[in-house]
């Protein structure tokens, strides 16, 4: 186990946030030691928006045996979205390839029911493992209240590892689904960002919203609304959770849009 401190801007997709004591993990063992103080679980540091003034509790990463995975086994909670998205692909296992493009880590997934219009990770579920109390609760997605982009997890609760549900299919077929996937989001900016920042509502796009109120190109510091996509805050250098916040609160007076980023604190 590992304990630092650090600036969680170097651990975020959207490059903003302070300082927080960040404890690495490699074990269940480990687990516990880290959770017997008020702590928050980090993922792959996407749909996450960190304050700059950081966060007071300890900040869990899980790593080591929390990365390993077997796709017709238990599959960890620290490995990465994207990388299982590909060898599920190579191995001709389907039911990951609307996740493609998701930079996640697989309990971050779980948590907030990620996703796209081609699928999202309660589709690709069979059983959740969960830390919480203690001890480790082994639950079916049916018990876990996943919604859209969101779930029901036990308070407190840290999603360790999966099963996953794939099928075998052709190859060529998953590479098909792949292929569409894949198109839908060349419109998406390669700047920082931590992905769409509010939820489509219903029947609607946010993106499409935030553009047709012509609030693509919106600055506030360093934060964007970025000119590729609208639902994309991005990061042209040197923005901070101040500027970001101002922006969302911007649109949020032209729009009635619903955040899809976890704000900490």
């Amino acid at each position: 186990m590992k304990v630092e401190r650090v600036l969680l801007k170097d651990y975020t997709t959207l490059g903003v946030g302070g300082p927080a004591e960040l404890w690495t993990v490699e074990t269940r063992e480990e687990l516990k030691k880290a959770t017997e103080a008020p702590y928050r679980v980090l993922g792959n540091g996407s749909n996450l928006l960190v304050l700059d003034e950081g966060v007071p509790e300890r900040v869990i990463r899980l790593a080591g045996e929390f990365q390993e995975y077997d796709l017709k086994g238990w599959v960890g909670a620290g490995a990465l979205l994207p990388l299982l998205v590909q060898e599920a692909a190579r191995a001709g296992l389907s039911g990951l390839e609307g996740l493609l493009g998701i930079p996640a880590q697989v309990g971050g997934a779980v948590r907030m029911n990620a996703g796209t219009r081609f699928g999202e990770m309660a589709d690709a579920l069979e059983a959740v493992e969960i830390f919480h109390e203690g001890a480790f609760h082994v639950y079916s997605p049916q018990e876990l209240g996943f919604g859209y982009r969101k779930s029901n997890l036990p308070k407190g609760g840290i999603v360790t590892r999966v099963r996953l549900r794939l099928k075998e299919r052709p190859l060529e077929e998953i590479r098909r689904r792949m292929e569409e996937v894949d198109a839908a989001r060349k419109g998406q900016p390669k700047k920082k960002s931590a992905g769409c920042a509010f939820k489509n509502p219903p029947g609607q796009s946010a993106g499409r919203l935030i553009d047709e109120r012509g609030l693509k190109g919106l600055r506030v510091g360093d934060a964007m609304v970025s000119l590729e996509h609208g639902n994309f805050i991005v990061n042209l250098g040197r923005a901070t959770a101040k500027d970001v916040l101002e922006l969302l609160k911007r649109i949020q007076e032209e729009l009635p849009l619903e955040l899809e980023w976890e704000v900490w604190p």
